[in-house]
């Protein structure tokens, strides 16, 4: 059956009377940025430090938009007798946005991680040689690089991560082989002075009765003669026995059958 005449018009007012009950929903850029997922492919950042001018990249690239320019450079040996080596030195890295079609071909087959996508697309010019971005420019856009998602927890380990925690649990393996190894410290020998806080040297007896300096042990003497005078404050001086009947000098043994000089004269006598 043929559709009768004003068939799409009625439609076509249908879909406006629904729309026209529901609110409306406007998004206020550029006022208000909108909320990109992570992965949104805005422009191409390039990481230079990374980029070993292998050509990957510009030979991969459907469009023809990378341009770069290189030269090679000599390194010495490092070690005496070594083999001089030649490096490539990056001179220009440029992306032609007006060419690109955003595939992302390049970032893929780069194998050094040298370029990154970022969600910013707000680069327009009113030039279109302008939107030929050098490697300075470039290299701007790699602060706009969103971090990277993380891992499923689910997800097998890299090999890259394995093989350096491997290496790790090797190294701390053998330096705690090397440390069990090390003899132990030989101990202190007996009466030895030991650091502040350990425990103190032992000392030989005193005389009984002797005074001991404060705060610590008195020094060993030999046994004095009863009734001989000792120092005030330390111990008595050693001495030897005197003769029976003969007075004992303060200072010194006395002579043996004699008498220790006196400053007084003997009676009947002159000084």
């Amino acid at each position: 059956m043929a559709p009768f005449p004003g068939s799409g018009l009625a439609k076509g007012l249908a879909v406006t009377l629904r729309t026209m009950t529901k609110k409306t929903v406007t998004a206020q850029y550029p006022d208000v940025q909108p909320e990109l997922p992570p992965r949104t492919r805005g422009v191409i950042g390039l990481f230079e430090e990374n980029c070993t001018v292998c050509m990957l990249c510009a030979r991969e690239c459907p469009d023809w938009c990378i341009y770069i320019d290189s030269h090679k450079e000599t390194v010495p040996a490092a070690t005496p007798g070594g083999r001089e080596r030649s490096r490539n030195v990056l001179d220009r890295f440029a992306i032609d946005f007006s060419l690109c079609m955003y595939c992302g071909i390049c970032i893929e087959v780069c194998p050094f991680d040298a370029l990154f996508w970022s969600p910013e697309f707000e680069y327009a010019e009113t030039d279109i040689r302008d939107l030929t971005h050098e490697r300075d420019k470039l290299r701007e856009w790699m602060w706009t690089v969103p971090e990277p998602p993380a891992l499923d927890a689910r997800a097998e380990e890299p090999k890259e991560v394995g093989a350096a925690r491997k290496a790790a649990d090797k190294l701390a393996a053998e330096q705690a082989a090397a440390q069990e190894a090390q003899p132990a410290e030989a101990p202190a020998a007996p009466g030895a002075p030991t650091a502040p806080g350990g425990p103190a040297a032992p000392s030989s007896p005193t005389t009984p009765g002797a005074p001991t300096a404060p705060g610590g042990p008195a020094a060993p003497s030999s046994p004095t003669t009863p009734g001989a005078p000792t120092a005030p404050g330390g111990p008595a001086a050693p001495s030897s026995p005197t003769t029976p009947g003969g007075p004992a000098a303060p200072d010194g043994p006395a002579a043996p059958g004699g008498t220790a000089p006196t400053d007084t004269p003997p009676e009947g006598g002159t000084a």
